[in-house]
């Protein structure tokens, strides 16, 4: 025991020479003062050493070049972020020279561990006994890693990189920091990957902030009701299922069933409403993602989106670190007061990187091998989500987060998850998509919690008992397939919801306007549309918007502005949507006589 209190009491001192008596009682007396005991100075020879390196109780003062280097780095980059968020380019430039002129060592204690174990990108480092959940580590080759587990007497990390240099009894320093993003108006545009370093050779981002990339989710205090529409232009989704601002709506279904198309569509349609886009693609093939960011280019949507790409090739820890890093992004503007629509795609693939990680890190398996708190995992990423008060600024970060299942159940263990957590679901069905009807939308198994509320007035009002009509008639249609003999009421009501299903199609990248969904509908629930054949019914409906374009555009333009309409403008809809019908009717008879 005695042995062990007087190592404890023995700082060592590291120098390729020895030092001079005053230099060693200047040493001693800085120990005294900083830890209010006797301490004992030791001289250790490292001939590689450049100026001096105090070791006590694992802390480490580096009073070597490497060591000024590190500091004056580390206080130059808190000034840069500083002032460039702030737009004083002048003033930082004033600053970062003064801070060079002035700049003085600080005895500012280092800690250091060593590496125990390494492989398959995990590190097991024993030493750093004072380090924190989710902070950031450097490991000598420069490589980073961020603690992930917690034991006694040493701690699991996760590499951001290779592992190839990094072998056992490395050197791993703390960093005092957490892990987190660089964030700012120039990401927008920009394809970054999972760190916020741009992958699309358009040279560097300016940074105006750094966040941490988990952060606490708004409190009850700090939001206000979802009430705001965010479009989707898609007729079907709008209609039946709104989504509003700051709400949390699941995208579910098969592999191959439109789920990234319904995310990608909502992005195109939010082209001049202000809302800031970010795409999280995680566990994807690069080549779907290439042809993500090219739909994005051709419609200019890029100019107001932000693509974080932790694709199939990356690490498992860049795949598990992506979802917060687009959130951390989406956060800074939704704390500027700006409207934010973010796309995880898809969580099911973030859930398979949180459990490689989790069974090498040697956690216990659970249900499907996941770990105990991947609920937990989803859970504090989507609450983050939100309608922020007035007082906040008034910004919102809508989530559409994207879920795989397995030949359509719903009741797997993370689908089942997320759909709890969420505000509701839009499933995508395999036998409808295979049937032609993009979005292949589920009418039964969809939901929106929040409704009506987050709708605009016309398209409550248009909408009407849409879904109620899909409902009745894919009952009726299970019933009647085994029945030729129907009466004449049931025959109009099939014809109905054919039709209606028909116009519920939608071309990819083909968002519809507002005064476009309200014309659909109001005709549609008006049976004006009945007599059209199914085959005709989608050119029947493209030419009716050119007609109405042409000869009441101001009654188009009065529904996109004001989000309204009359019952007179409901009658005129009918009106001239029925005349435009008599002579589309009267086309076909023309051309079937021609």
């Amino acid at each position: 025991m005695e042995n062990k209190t007087s190592e404890k009491l023995t700082a060592y001192l590291y120098a390729a020479a020895a030092p001079s008596e005053e230099q060693k009682n200047r040493f001693e007396a800085f120990l005294k003062n900083k830890y209010d005991k006797e301490i004992k100075l030791e001289w250790i020879e490292d001939k590689e050493i450049k100026g001096f390196k105090l070791v006590y109780d694992r802390e480490i003062y580096n009073w070597t070049p490497e060591g000024r280097f590190a500091q004056l780095k580390d206080k130059l980059s808190e000034i840069s972020l500083r002032y460039a968020s702030k737009s004083q380019p002048d003033q930082m430039i004033t600053l970062l020279k003064k801070s060079i002129e002035d700049f003085e060592l600080e005895a500012v204690a280092e800690e250091e561990g060593k590496v125990k174990t390494v492989g398959d990108g995990i590190v097991v480092v024993e030493g750093l006994d004072s380090v924190r959940y989710g902070e950031i580590v450097v490991f000598e080759s420069g490589v980073k890693g961020m603690v992930q587990d917690l034991r006694r007497g040493e701690i699991g990390v996760i590499l951001f990189g290779e592992d190839d240099e990094i072998t056992d009894g490395s050197l791993v320093r703390r960093t005092k920091k957490t892990a987190g993003i660089a964030v700012g108006e120039g990401f927008i545009g920009r394809v970054v990957d999972a760190l916020g370093n741009p992958v699309d050779n358009k040279g560097d981002i300016q940074a105006m902030d750094y966040r941490a990339l988990e952060t606490p989710a708004p409190s009850i205090i700090d939001r206000q009701p979802v009430n705001e529409p965010m479009d989707t232009g898609l007729i079907s989704i709008d209609s039946m299922f709104p989504i509003g601002r700051g709400q949390r709506e699941l995208i579910i279904g098969d592999r191959q069933t439109g789920k990234t198309t319904v995310a990608l569509d909502t992005i195109i349609n939010q082209k001049g409403n202000g809302v800031i886009c970010i795409y999280v693609a995680i566990g994807q093939k690069a080549s779907s993602v290439a042809q993500l960011v090219r739909t994005l280019n051709k419609f200019d949507a890029m100019s107001y989106t932000i693509v974080v790409n932790a694709s199939a090739s990356e690490p498992a820890p860049l795949q598990y670190i992506a979802p917060y890093a687009g959130t951390a992004l989406g956060e800074y503007f939704m704390d500027k007061g700006k409207d934010v629509l973010i796309v995880y795609d898809d969580l099911s693939k973030h859930a398979i990187a949180y459990r490689a990680l989790s069974l090498l890190l040697e956690r216990s398996p659970g249900r499907e091998a996941y770990p105990g708190d991947v609920f937990y995992l989803h859970s504090r990423l989507l609450e983050r989500s939100a309608h922020l008060s007035a007082e906040k600024g008034g910004g919102s970060l809508t989530a559409l987060p994207i879920v795989e299942t397995q030949a359509g159940d719903v009741s797997a263990y993370i689908p089942t998850n997320i759909i709890s957590i969420t505000d509701g679901q839009i499933f995508l069905e395999s036998e409808l998509f295979f049937a032609g009807q993009r979005p292949a939308v589920n009418v039964g198994l969809s939901v929106s919690r929040v409704g009506g509320a987050a709708q605009t007035k016309a398209m409550k009002k248009a909408a009407g008992g849409v879904r109620l009509d899909l409902a009745q008639y894919r009952e009726m249609e299970v019933f009647t397939q085994f029945s030729s003999d129907l009466d004449d009421a049931t025959k109009k009501q099939l014809v109905y919801g054919q039709g209606l299903m028909r116009l519920l199609r939608q071309p990819q990248s083909h968002p519809m306007k507002l005064h476009e969904k309200v014309i659909t509908l109001v005709a549609a629930t008006a049976h004006v549309m009945q007599d059209i054949p199914i085959e005709s019914m989608l050119d029947f409906r493209s030419k009716l918007f050119d007609y109405f374009h042409a000869n009441n555009m101001s009654l188009c333009n009065s529904i996109d502005d004001n989000g309204i309409f009359s019952e007179d403008e409901k009658k005129t809809i009918i009106s001239e949507a029925e005349k435009f019908r008599d002579d589309y009717m009267n086309s076909l008879v023309d051309e079937d006589g021609e």
